[in-house]
């Protein structure tokens, strides 16, 4: 008979080569990026199929500035499109944060937050390179005045400023 830790260590031993097998477990590889672009563009269908229509042109518009600001020397016309997939925006419900969180007697405050992701595309629309991220600001505005597009600005700049880093 075996006991209750060794069964469990099996179940759990079997469970992983499961998700293993599956594709869960297994790291992506870093894909590089080319390092000049003939273009820039911005999709924000994901925004608006949650229904944030001129917002999402907004925050679109906002995105494709700051990319032709933050990578204007990295322009080559023999170069794939830079396509950035904007996939969420979370503004949260808390700005203004005074500094600690909720759990130390701090207001607690909050992040705002821009999800997507930057393609490399080829000519015939191959893509070369993916880099999916998520950046987070932490939003200060006054909760009764909370400047939701500045505030929106200041992180999808923020986003596209990292991925500049990033790529």
């Amino acid at each position: 008979m075996t006991s209750p830790l060794s069964r469990r260590s099996l179940l759990k031993a079997l469970a992983c080569a499961g998700l293993a097998g599956a594709g869960f477990a297994v790291p992506v590889q870093a894909q590089t990026f080319p390092q000049a672009f003939s273009s820039f563009s911005v999709d924000v269908s994901a925004l608006k199929a949650k229904g944030l229509g001129p917002y999402a042109d907004f925050v679109g518009a906002v995105a494709l500035d700051e990319l032709q600001r933050s990578f204007a020397d990295r322009l080559d016309p023999r170069g794939p499109r830079l396509v950035v997939r904007l996939t969420s925006v979370y503004l949260t419900p808390f700005p203004g944060g005074g500094g600690g969180s909720r759990w130390r007697g701090g207001d607690g405050g909050g992040d705002d937050t821009v999800e997507g992701e930057a393609l490399a595309v080829g000519r015939r629309g191959e893509i070369f390179a993916r880099h999916p991220m998520l950046a987070a600001l932490s939003a200060h505005a006054p909760s009764v005045a909370p400047n939701e597009q500045g505030r929106t600005v200041a992180v999808t700049q923020h986003w596209v400023r990292w991925l500049r880093r990033q790529i």
